[in-house]
């Protein structure tokens, strides 16, 4: 039985995509037969969060100064009391990386980084003093030893490539579970929009990478396109933009604040209403001031069943990202069977090849171009592209096909078995 330590910043919300993606990784090797430890950083949704990841063993640690870095000296001390045959960091720029370096030097024993995406370009420059100084510091000798490396896609496997690491690289995407039975619960939106409108859904990190304010640009000029008489879409009487995810660094109060600008009708549903018998709610956050009908709700944080909620009522689903891995939202869009927008950054392209999504660039002509597109679809050809993204990630994106490439790839780093064909 091969034995794993898998190293993450966060096992909680906190982690993004992450705690999705990882989480269902280490369910799917532990359900598989594999002996399965997870190390990560104790914050404040740790309680709450960790019993979504049984029944796998998971450590969360107290960090010491700096908080956000993830120092622990708990991290050692689990892995030599456990004693991994391989070793499994996800992410990188932060303790883990530091750790496994040590576990490594001190054991000789093989790891796996999973780097999500921090490698594509975008993420590299992005904050690029600050990884420069970590690569110099550790960071660039935790890549250049590990064993192998992930990449979720083919882009990314050239992004690492092209930053001039030699190790071997393991192309393996997240996976997915497809719902089996309907969420229960009406939608967040319910109330806050008047009946037959259709939702647009935004769903992720409320984060610059993510393209957001690019997309309300977009949004504005086709609203004042229909505002004017340039009958475009029909958009701001039969569509409305929900932006659902967790906030990161006070990125939700720019866009907020941009849509007043834009003078865009928005409202937060948390706690609040955009229209009650024909007056607009007194609120205690930005807001337009124009009246409804509301273009814009900003949902704040949804998970588990919320989130599937979110994923099964609404029309359609966008993500103008800057860069990605492979994100999870789109998968779980495409697992509901609802038509995507997005951009490839998001590094889906066999989503365009089965025409499963509407492709846009990050600009905001791009991005107008293909929400007229959307709205201008007929309702058979909307569910044509959710059909074709169904299919798709049935095929090749199910969790147990992945724990399967990912068991392979184990075996064959501590000698155990051949050279996966996933391996390049």
């Amino acid at each position: 039985m091969i034995k794993t330590t898998n190293l993450i910043g966060s096992i909680s919300r906190n982690a993004g995509g992450l705690f999705e993606s990882v989480r269902r990784l280490v369910q799917s090797l532990d359900a598989s037969g594999m002996e399965v430890r997870v190390l990560g950083v104790r914050d404040e949704f740790t309680d709450a969060d960790a019993a979504a990841w049984q029944p796998v063993n998971v450590q969360a640690f107290q960090p010491s100064w700096p908080k956000k870095f993830g120092y622990s000296p708990g991290f050692l001390d689990a892995m030599l009391h456990f004693l991994p045959d391989v070793v499994h960091t996800h992410g990188l720029w932060l303790y883990p990386s530091i750790v496994t370096n040590q576990f490594h030097k001190q054991t000789h024993r093989p790891y796996i980084i999973s780097a999500h995406g921090m490698l594509d370009p975008w993420a590299v420059r992005n904050s690029r003093w600050k990884k420069v100084i970590a690569h110099w510091m550790f960071e660039g000798s935790h890549l250049r030893q590990a064993r192998c490396l992930r990449a979720l896609c083919e882009p990314e496997a050239r992004a690492i490539r092209e930053l001039k690491l030699k190790n071997e690289i393991a192309v393996i995407p997240n996976g997915i579970d497809l719902p089996t039975t309907a969420p229960v619960g009406p939608p967040p939106w319910g109330g806050f929009i008047e009946p037959g409108r259709k939702v647009l859904l935004f769903l992720g990190r409320i984060h610059p990478k993510k393209g957001l304010p690019n997309l309300l640009k977009a949004w504005a000029q086709i609203q004042r396109s229909v505002v004017s008489g340039q009958v475009v879409s029909g958009l701001a009487s039969e569509w409305t933009l929900a932006i659902a995810g967790w906030d990161q660094g006070g990125h939700e109060s720019e866009i907020k604040k941009l849509a007043t600008e834009l003078r865009i009708p928005w409202a937060d549903v948390r706690g609040q209403k955009s229209v009650v018998s024909g007056q607009w709610s007194e609120v205690t956050d930005l807001t337009s001031d124009l009246r409804p009908p509301t273009s814009v709700l900003f949902l704040g944080p949804r998970f588990n069943e919320a989130k599937a909620v979110c994923y099964h009522s609404c029309d359609g689903f966008i993500l103008p990202s800057f860069s990605e891995g492979v994100p999870m939202a789109v998968l779980e869009a495409w697992a509901h069977s609802k038509p995507v927008v997005m951009t490839p950054e998001c590094n889906l392209p066999e989503g365009f090849a089965m025409s499963a999504a509407i492709s846009i660039e990050t600009n905001v002509e791009s991005i107008v171009r293909g929400l007229e597109q959307l709205v201008r679809s007929r309702s058979s050809d909307l569910c044509g592209l959710g059909a074709n993204g169904k299919r798709l990630v049935s095929r090749r994106f199910a969790w147990p096909r992945i724990a399967e490439q990912m068991t392979g790839v184990y075996q064959w780093m501590i000698g155990g078995g051949p050279k996966p064909d996933c391996v390049v």
